[in-house]
Protein backbone atom coordinates (compact mmCIF):
# COMPACT_ATOMS: atom_id res chain seq x y z
CA UNK A 1 0.00 0.00 0.00
CA UNK A 2 2.81 2.55 0.89
CA UNK A 3 4.57 1.91 -2.33
CA UNK A 4 1.47 2.70 -4.04
CA UNK A 5 1.29 6.36 -2.28
CA UNK A 6 4.73 7.27 -2.90
CA UNK A 7 4.02 8.19 -6.80
CA UNK A 8 0.65 10.18 -5.29
CA UNK A 9 2.72 12.04 -2.55
CA UNK A 10 5.44 13.10 -5.29
CA UNK A 11 3.22 13.82 -7.76
CA UNK A 12 1.24 16.19 -5.04
CA UNK A 13 4.49 18.06 -4.38
CA UNK A 14 4.83 18.93 -8.20
CA UNK A 15 0.66 19.79 -8.71
CA UNK A 16 1.16 22.01 -5.88
CA UNK A 17 3.80 24.11 -7.28
CA UNK A 18 2.26 26.15 -9.51
CA UNK A 19 -0.41 26.95 -6.78
CA UNK A 20 2.02 27.99 -4.70
CA UNK A 21 3.65 30.03 -7.07
CA UNK A 22 0.54 31.95 -7.69
CA UNK A 23 -1.00 32.30 -4.44
CA UNK A 24 2.56 33.90 -3.12
CA UNK A 25 1.78 36.30 -5.86
CA UNK A 26 -1.70 37.21 -5.04
CA UNK A 27 -1.50 37.00 -1.40
CA UNK A 28 1.42 40.04 -1.46
CA UNK A 29 -0.50 42.04 -3.33
CA UNK A 30 -3.91 41.52 -1.47
CA UNK A 31 -1.56 42.18 1.35
CA UNK A 32 -1.44 45.75 0.04
CA UNK A 33 -5.22 46.28 -0.86
CA UNK A 34 -5.09 45.05 -4.22
CA UNK A 35 -6.96 42.17 -5.71
CA UNK A 36 -6.10 40.66 -8.85
CA UNK A 37 -9.02 38.31 -10.62
CA UNK A 38 -6.39 38.21 -13.31
CA UNK A 39 -4.44 35.62 -12.16
CA UNK A 40 -6.03 32.72 -14.78
CA UNK A 41 -4.76 34.95 -17.40
CA UNK A 42 -1.25 35.52 -16.30
CA UNK A 43 -0.63 31.96 -15.55
CA UNK A 44 -1.90 31.78 -19.18
CA UNK A 45 0.11 34.09 -20.75
CA UNK A 46 3.50 33.47 -18.43
CA UNK A 47 2.53 29.50 -20.03
CA UNK A 48 2.37 30.87 -23.47
CA UNK A 49 5.86 33.45 -23.35
CA UNK A 50 7.85 30.20 -21.72
CA UNK A 51 6.51 27.68 -24.08
CA UNK A 52 7.14 30.11 -27.05
CA UNK A 53 10.89 30.77 -25.27
CA UNK A 54 11.89 27.42 -24.59
CA UNK A 55 10.65 26.39 -28.54
CA UNK A 56 12.14 28.99 -29.77
CA UNK A 57 15.39 29.30 -28.20
CA UNK A 58 16.57 25.55 -27.76
CA UNK A 59 17.10 26.32 -23.89
CA UNK A 60 13.98 24.47 -22.50
CA UNK A 61 13.15 25.78 -19.20
CA UNK A 62 16.13 27.88 -18.64
CA UNK A 63 14.31 30.33 -20.95
CA UNK A 64 11.25 29.56 -20.17
CA UNK A 65 10.86 30.28 -16.73
CA UNK A 66 12.34 33.67 -16.89
CA UNK A 67 10.13 34.65 -19.97
CA UNK A 68 6.96 33.41 -18.36
CA UNK A 69 7.76 35.48 -14.83
CA UNK A 70 8.52 38.48 -18.33
CA UNK A 71 5.15 37.76 -19.36
CA UNK A 72 2.93 37.70 -16.43
CA UNK A 73 4.69 40.79 -15.16
CA UNK A 74 3.85 42.79 -17.96
CA UNK A 75 0.35 41.75 -18.32
CA UNK A 76 0.50 42.80 -14.42
CA UNK A 77 1.65 46.20 -15.57
CA UNK A 78 -1.58 46.43 -17.74
CA UNK A 79 -3.47 45.78 -14.97
CA UNK A 80 -2.07 47.80 -12.71
CA UNK A 81 -2.06 51.19 -14.76
CA UNK A 82 -5.92 50.75 -14.99
CA UNK A 83 -6.53 49.74 -11.52
CA UNK A 84 -4.23 51.70 -9.29
CA UNK A 85 -3.43 55.20 -11.41
CA UNK A 86 -6.84 55.29 -13.27
CA UNK A 87 -8.73 54.05 -9.97
CA UNK A 88 -10.80 51.50 -12.15
CA UNK A 89 -13.20 48.81 -10.95
CA UNK A 90 -10.50 45.92 -9.94
CA UNK A 91 -12.60 43.16 -9.84
CA UNK A 92 -13.45 44.37 -13.88
CA UNK A 93 -9.83 44.85 -14.88
CA UNK A 94 -9.07 41.39 -13.04
CA UNK A 95 -11.81 39.46 -15.50
CA UNK A 96 -11.21 41.20 -18.40
CA UNK A 97 -7.14 40.48 -17.75
CA UNK A 98 -8.60 36.81 -17.15
CA UNK A 99 -10.59 36.84 -20.39
CA UNK A 100 -7.28 38.61 -22.72
CA UNK A 101 -5.10 35.92 -21.19
CA UNK A 102 -7.52 33.06 -22.31
CA UNK A 103 -7.59 34.81 -26.00
CA UNK A 104 -4.09 35.89 -26.37
CA UNK A 105 -2.29 32.50 -25.12
CA UNK A 106 -4.53 30.35 -27.62
CA UNK A 107 -3.69 33.03 -30.24
CA UNK A 108 -0.05 32.25 -30.23
CA UNK A 109 -0.42 28.71 -28.68
CA UNK A 110 -1.74 27.44 -32.16
CA UNK A 111 1.45 27.37 -33.71
CA UNK A 112 2.73 25.10 -31.01
CA UNK A 113 0.10 22.78 -31.33
CA UNK A 114 2.10 19.73 -32.34
CA UNK A 115 5.41 21.24 -30.64
CA UNK A 116 6.86 19.20 -27.34
CA UNK A 117 9.72 20.03 -24.89
CA UNK A 118 12.52 17.72 -23.10
CA UNK A 119 10.90 19.06 -19.67
CA UNK A 120 13.52 19.43 -16.41
CA UNK A 121 14.62 16.20 -14.91
CA UNK A 122 14.36 15.70 -11.28
CA UNK A 123 17.17 16.14 -8.88
CA UNK A 124 18.03 12.87 -6.91
CA UNK A 125 19.71 14.23 -3.88
CA UNK A 126 22.57 12.19 -2.84
CA UNK A 127 21.53 9.71 0.35
CA UNK A 128 18.83 11.47 1.12
CA UNK A 129 16.89 10.61 -1.86
CA UNK A 130 17.64 6.77 -0.80
CA UNK A 131 15.90 7.22 2.61
CA UNK A 132 12.91 4.91 2.14
CA UNK A 133 9.51 6.89 1.22
CA UNK A 134 10.35 10.10 2.24
CA UNK A 135 13.43 10.33 -0.29
CA UNK A 136 11.24 9.63 -3.32
CA UNK A 137 8.86 12.12 -2.20
CA UNK A 138 10.74 14.93 -1.04
CA UNK A 139 14.37 14.21 -2.69
CA UNK A 140 13.71 13.25 -5.64
CA UNK A 141 11.77 16.27 -7.52
CA UNK A 142 12.58 18.32 -10.03
CA UNK A 143 14.86 22.10 -9.26
CA UNK A 144 11.55 24.31 -9.46
CA UNK A 145 9.67 22.73 -6.76
CA UNK A 146 12.53 23.53 -4.29
CA UNK A 147 12.38 27.06 -6.00
CA UNK A 148 8.86 27.17 -4.88
CA UNK A 149 9.45 26.29 -1.65
CA UNK A 150 12.34 28.65 -0.93
CA UNK A 151 9.72 31.29 -2.79
CA UNK A 152 7.84 30.66 0.26
CA UNK A 153 10.30 31.23 2.88
CA UNK A 154 11.08 34.03 1.30
CA UNK A 155 7.52 35.84 1.33
CA UNK A 156 6.88 35.23 4.76
CA UNK A 157 10.15 36.04 6.07
CA UNK A 158 9.46 39.52 4.37
CA UNK A 159 5.91 39.54 5.79
CA UNK A 160 6.91 38.86 9.01
CA UNK A 161 10.21 40.17 10.01
CA UNK A 162 10.98 43.25 7.50
CA UNK A 163 10.19 47.01 7.16
CA UNK A 164 8.97 45.74 3.55
CA UNK A 165 6.28 43.70 5.05
CA UNK A 166 5.12 46.21 7.32
CA UNK A 167 4.37 48.91 4.57
CA UNK A 168 2.27 46.23 2.62
CA UNK A 169 0.55 45.71 5.70
CA UNK A 170 -0.09 49.43 6.49
CA UNK A 171 -0.75 50.23 2.97
CA UNK A 172 -3.31 47.47 2.70
CA UNK A 173 -5.07 48.61 6.12
CA UNK A 174 -5.12 52.28 5.62
CA UNK A 175 -3.31 53.68 2.44
CA UNK A 176 -4.43 57.07 3.26
CA UNK A 177 -3.12 57.07 6.96
CA UNK A 178 0.32 55.47 5.19
CA UNK A 179 0.16 58.48 2.62
CA UNK A 180 0.12 61.02 5.48
CA UNK A 181 3.07 60.11 7.23
CA UNK A 182 4.60 60.17 3.37
CA UNK A 183 5.03 56.53 2.07
CA UNK A 184 4.53 56.26 -1.32
CA UNK A 185 1.15 54.26 -1.37
CA UNK A 186 0.66 54.07 -5.21
CA UNK A 187 4.50 52.70 -5.83
CA UNK A 188 4.07 50.12 -3.48
CA UNK A 189 1.26 48.99 -5.05
CA UNK A 190 2.83 48.15 -8.19
CA UNK A 191 5.67 46.58 -6.78
CA UNK A 192 3.11 44.15 -5.18
CA UNK A 193 1.15 43.79 -8.05
CA UNK A 194 4.12 43.19 -10.42
CA UNK A 195 5.62 40.91 -8.12
CA UNK A 196 2.25 39.16 -8.93
CA UNK A 197 2.53 38.81 -12.07
CA UNK A 198 5.64 37.86 -11.81
CA UNK A 199 5.01 34.99 -10.16
CA UNK A 200 1.18 33.76 -11.49
CA UNK A 201 3.71 34.09 -14.80
CA UNK A 202 6.48 31.54 -13.36
CA UNK A 203 3.30 29.39 -12.49
CA UNK A 204 2.08 29.21 -15.73
CA UNK A 205 5.76 28.89 -17.53
CA UNK A 206 6.22 25.88 -15.01
CA UNK A 207 3.19 24.24 -16.26
CA UNK A 208 4.22 24.31 -19.70
CA UNK A 209 7.80 23.44 -19.77
CA UNK A 210 8.14 21.19 -16.95
CA UNK A 211 4.98 19.76 -15.97
CA UNK A 212 3.70 18.82 -19.01
CA UNK A 213 5.83 20.18 -21.50
CA UNK A 214 3.79 20.61 -24.35
CA UNK A 215 1.11 22.99 -25.30
CA UNK A 216 -2.73 22.58 -24.66
CA UNK A 217 -5.63 25.40 -24.92
CA UNK A 218 -6.19 26.29 -21.71
CA UNK A 219 -3.94 24.23 -19.72
CA UNK A 220 -3.92 26.24 -16.35
CA UNK A 221 -7.65 24.48 -16.14
CA UNK A 222 -8.77 27.48 -13.03
CA UNK A 223 -5.97 27.14 -11.27
CA UNK A 224 -5.88 30.90 -11.14
CA UNK A 225 -8.79 30.77 -9.81
CA UNK A 226 -8.16 27.87 -7.53
CA UNK A 227 -5.43 30.61 -6.47
CA UNK A 228 -7.23 32.90 -5.49
CA UNK A 229 -9.29 30.92 -3.65
CA UNK A 230 -6.68 29.58 -2.02
CA UNK A 231 -5.33 32.88 -0.37
CA UNK A 232 -8.79 33.53 1.13
CA UNK A 233 -8.75 29.94 2.76
CA UNK A 234 -5.63 30.79 3.98
CA UNK A 235 -6.31 33.98 5.63
CA UNK A 236 -3.91 36.03 3.83
CA UNK A 237 -0.78 33.95 5.73
CA UNK A 238 2.07 32.14 4.00
CA UNK A 239 1.83 29.20 6.30
CA UNK A 240 -1.39 28.35 5.89
CA UNK A 241 -1.38 28.98 2.31
CA UNK A 242 1.43 26.04 1.33
CA UNK A 243 -0.75 23.83 3.46
CA UNK A 244 -3.32 24.72 1.55
CA UNK A 245 -1.84 24.07 -1.85
CA UNK A 246 -0.77 20.90 -1.33
CA UNK A 247 -3.90 19.87 -0.15
CA UNK A 248 -5.22 20.61 -3.40
CA UNK A 249 -2.10 19.27 -4.92
CA UNK A 250 -3.33 15.61 -3.80
CA UNK A 251 -6.85 15.88 -4.48
CA UNK A 252 -5.87 17.05 -8.16
CA UNK A 253 -2.94 14.35 -8.44
CA UNK A 254 -5.65 11.71 -7.07
CA UNK A 255 -7.38 11.69 -10.10
CA UNK A 256 -4.73 9.62 -12.24
CA UNK A 257 -4.10 7.39 -9.15
CA UNK A 258 -7.54 6.35 -8.07
CA UNK A 259 -8.06 3.39 -10.13
CA UNK A 260 -4.42 1.85 -8.37
CA UNK A 261 -5.25 3.32 -5.07
CA UNK A 262 -8.94 1.04 -5.61
CA UNK A 263 -10.72 4.26 -5.31
CA UNK A 264 -13.83 3.37 -7.84
CA UNK A 265 -15.49 6.75 -8.86
CA UNK A 266 -16.26 8.12 -12.05
CA UNK A 267 -13.57 9.69 -13.61
CA UNK A 268 -15.65 12.98 -14.45
CA UNK A 269 -16.22 13.26 -10.59
CA UNK A 270 -12.63 12.73 -9.89
CA UNK A 271 -11.98 15.35 -12.46
CA UNK A 272 -14.22 17.96 -10.46
CA UNK A 273 -13.58 17.38 -6.97
CA UNK A 274 -10.37 19.97 -6.68
CA UNK A 275 -13.48 22.71 -7.87
CA UNK A 276 -15.69 21.02 -5.39
CA UNK A 277 -12.93 21.54 -2.71
CA UNK A 278 -12.36 25.20 -3.30
CA UNK A 279 -16.22 25.58 -3.31
CA UNK A 280 -16.72 23.73 -0.15
CA UNK A 281 -13.04 25.66 1.44
CA UNK A 282 -14.46 29.51 0.08
CA UNK A 283 -17.82 28.66 1.66
CA UNK A 284 -17.11 27.58 5.46
CA UNK A 285 -14.09 30.04 5.42
CA UNK A 286 -16.72 32.81 4.49
CA UNK A 287 -18.85 31.58 7.81
CA UNK A 288 -16.38 32.46 10.08
CA UNK A 289 -16.96 35.95 10.38
CA UNK A 290 -14.34 36.70 12.96
CA UNK A 291 -11.59 35.14 11.47
CA UNK A 292 -11.93 37.39 7.95
CA UNK A 293 -12.58 40.87 10.31
CA UNK A 294 -9.08 39.82 11.87
CA UNK A 295 -7.17 39.00 8.87
CA UNK A 296 -8.61 40.62 5.52
CA UNK A 297 -6.81 44.19 4.63
CA UNK A 298 -9.65 46.81 5.28
CA UNK A 299 -8.44 48.29 1.78
CA UNK A 300 -8.96 44.84 0.34
CA UNK A 301 -10.74 46.19 -3.57
CA UNK A 302 -10.99 49.90 -3.13
CA UNK A 303 -9.67 51.92 -5.26
CA UNK A 304 -6.75 54.90 -3.84
CA UNK A 305 -5.66 58.16 -5.60
CA UNK A 306 -3.43 60.32 -3.54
Amino acid sequence: MMDSMIPVLAGTLAAATPLIFAGLGELVAERSGVINLGVEGMILIGAIAGFAAAAETGLGPAAGLPAGALAGMGAALVFAVFALSLAANQAACGLALTIFGIGLSAFIGQHYVSYSLPGLKPLSIPLLSDIPVIGPVLFHQDAVVYLSLAAFALVAWTLAKTRLGLLLKAVGESPEAAHAIGYPVLTIRYGAVLFGGAMAGLAGAYLSTVYTPLWVQNMSAGRGWIAVALVVFAAWKPGRLLLGAYLFGAVTILQFHAQGLGIALPVQLLAALPYLATIVVLVLISRDRRLLQLNLPASLGKPYLP
